[in-house]
């Protein structure tokens, strides 16, 4: 998978690194490349996830009052 970023004409290389991270982070390639860096056991996977998923809904309660 690539990603192409044109830079504009007269834009600068620092605008358009920031696309280029806008671009990346809204595709999740980041975050992918991030979690397969170390390889995480089934379980563990499992266990982040339920983690995560009563985080979530702990602030769903908290802000639905």
């Amino acid at each position: 998978m690539s990603i192409e970023i044109k830079i504009r004409k007269n834009e600068p290389v620092d605008r358009a690194l920031r696309r280029m991270k806008k671009k990346l982070e809204r595709e999740n390639i980041i975050k992918d490349v991030r979690a397969k860096r170390y390889f995480e056991k089934p379980c563990e996977r499992r266990r982040r996830k339920v983690k995560v998923m009563a985080f979530t809904q702990m602030l769903r309660n908290r802000h639905a009052e």
